[in-house]
């Protein structure tokens, strides 16, 4: 029988709290990406398809069930799997933090440190019981602006562990993780690759392409974490075997639907949510067109672009399908030193209705008036 462990974290509920007291900008954006429903968890979703159909795997239906906070420190979410001081990840131009030492979760993966702790996992690894476990849900990252990413996506992470005195795992154990989890998701008759890969915390690592419409598509990673992150989970790695995997639900269901736009899996518009369907090609309701502005501005060297496409998404929800860099230079002598000009192509697109020109030109001032007050910008 499957068990499911949700892990309560008096520390995540209080901060929630506090953010809830709170109204500046940063803190009303991340409420709102709390509140926002978890597909992977919401019946008629291509998202929570996929889950089940994995979760339903013969090898799989006894793997436990791990729900990890959404908030959680950042020795939890990167000094226990080894993210160097300089990682890109720890930034706040790549993450959403609370405050010095939580955030908004970035990866799934955390769950290994929580399901770890339970005590009744505790007296099972003592019996020398092999485990086998599953997370999925919302994570958060600040990312750019197209039809292929949100900041606010899905993921899904397992792991199993196994005394090494029973079964030690190898690349075919890798190998068949991945080509069920391939057959689950796009049906028993896809094809499928494997190509040797580096993560930086498993050892040896596979990653699997798919053939999709006479292409080669990278879908899934696997590995055997290395000794030193078995350690850090408080695993002996002399006693112990493992395979680990972690991916992306978004990039599996686009791939297996040929979807056009990340949005439409949040859409409420019936006539999309009748055909996000695995294995369905997509095809458009309408043809809504584009409205394009650009927009340029000079602001001090610190400014993070990935802060102002949370911006622009914020200030115009739903509509903005793509911020695409046009150009970015300095000239101390033109803008001052410390100074340095940025210039977006901005593309407004409705997944569920035709825009007006007028409209847009309403919002797109606002755009102006607000980067010039927010990020002390001199809009060009």
């Amino acid at each position: 029988m499957r068990d499911t462990y949700t892990v309560a974290s008096p520390e995540a509920g209080e901060l929630l709290k506090s953010l809830e007291a709170k109204q500046d900008m940063d803190s009303r954006r991340m409420k709102r990406y709390l509140s926002m429903p978890d597909l992977s968890r919401t019946a008629g979703s291509p998202i929570y398809e996929i889950v089940q159909r994995i979760l339903s795997q013969q090898d799989f239906k006894n793997f436990d069930i791990v729900k990890s906070p959404e908030i959680v420190p950042t020795d939890v979410s990167f000094d226990l799997y080894g993210f160097p001081a300089d990682h890109p990840a720890r930034s706040r131009s790549d993450t959403y933090f609370i405050n010095e030492k939580n955030l908004l979760r970035t990866h799934t993966t955390v769950m290994w440190y929580y399901y770890l702790q339970q005590p009744e996992i505790k007296k099972r690894m003592e019996k020398g019981k092999a485990l086998g476990f599953f997370s999925f849900g919302k994570v958060y990252r600040k990312d750019e602006i197209d039809r292929n990413h949100m900041n606010v996506f899905h993921q899904m992470d397992g792991g199993f562990l196994i005394p090494k005195d029973k079964k030690v795992i190898t690349v075919d154990d890798l190998k068949k993780v991945l080509a069920d989890i391939a057959k689950a998701v796009f049906g028993p008759t896809i094809k499928y690759r494997f190509n040797k890969d580096t993560f930086p915390y498993t050892d040896p690592s596979l990653e699997m392409e798919v053939e999709i419409n006479g292409r080669w598509i990278e879908v899934l990673g696997c590995g055997i974490m290395t000794d030193n992150l078995m350690r850090n989970l408080g695993i002996n790695p002399e006693k112990w075997s493992n395979w680990a995997f972690g991916f992306g639900l978004e990039r599996l269901a686009i791939i297996s639907m040929d979807l056009p736009d990340i949005r439409l899996l949040w859409s409420e518009d019936p006539r999309v949510k009748k055909q996000l369907k695995l294995g369905q090609k997509f095809v458009e309701v309408s043809k809504y067109p584009p409205i394009v502005r650009d927009i340029s501005f000079v602001v001090k060297k610190d400014f993070i672009p990935n802060d102002y496409f949370d911006f622009v998404r914020e200030l115009a929800p739903g509509i903005v399908e793509q911020v695409e860099l046009l150009d970015k230079y300095e000239n101390a002598e033109k803008f001052g030193a410390g100074k340095i000009s940025y210039a977006y192509r901005i593309t407004y697109r409705s997944i569920e209705r035709t825009l007006t020109s007028s409209e847009i030109d309403k919002i797109h001032k606002k755009l102006e008036a607000e980067t010039n007050k927010i990020f002390s910008a001199t809009v060009r």
